[in-house]
């Protein structure tokens, strides 16, 4: 399932409802429906910054890695697929990042599920 977030500051982010959650839990955010108001999105802001600094900290972790090869052959023979590839957390919230610091700059809501 997908989650759009709107706001008047930026254009609008859509991701997995799976990526969207993470951030959202940090945030103490339901995931059907809700809103990061203008006065909260200083604080929002700095606890992903905070998780995307951190999260950049840790390298993939072993299971991870484990469970990309074991979709792709022993060997890589996958030929039907590109080669497997991990996207970091900071690569999934980068542009809501860039919505909540646009949204802080404006004095704008962001908004989902509406």
């Amino acid at each position: 399932m997908l989650i759009t977030f709107k706001s008047k500051a930026t254009a609008t982010v859509t991701m997995y409802e799976e990526h969207a959650r993470r951030i959202l839990n940090l945030l103490h955010k339901d995931a059907k429906r809700g809103v990061i108001t203008a006065s909260e999105a200083g604080t929002a802001l700095t606890k992903l910054e905070a998780e995307v600094a951190e999260s950049r900290a840790h390298p993939t972790s072993d299971e991870v890695q484990h469970d990309i090869h074991a979709h792709h052959g022993d060997f890589g023979d996958d030929n039907e697929h590109e080669p497997p590839q991990a996207v970091s957390f900071s690569a999934r919230a980068y542009p809501l990042l860039e919505m909540l610091r646009e949204a802080h700059k404006g004095g704008y809501d962001i908004l989902w599920g509406v």
